[in-house]
């Protein structure tokens, strides 16, 4: 199965928000959220050479047995 997180990174990099847009259910909603939340700095997006805040959307595949 298929968890799709949409998460935001401020000016410094840091996650700052998450949330589910495609559930699975059995813990692997909470799962995604908890490693997403865990993720080390990124580099910050730039825009006219200023950092700014960007949104991403990421897809975790799942094999449940």
């Amino acid at each position: 199965g298929k968890v799709a997180v949409n998460f935001v990174l401020n000016e410094e990099g840091k996650v700052i928000s998450c949330k589910i847009i495609q559930k699975l259910g059995y813990g692997c909603d909470d799962e995604v959220l908890r490693v997403v939340k865990l993720m080390p700095n990124w580099n910050p997006g730039k825009m006219g050479g200023k950092p700014v805040k960007v949104t991403f959307n990421q897809v975790v595949d799942f094999k449940l047995r």
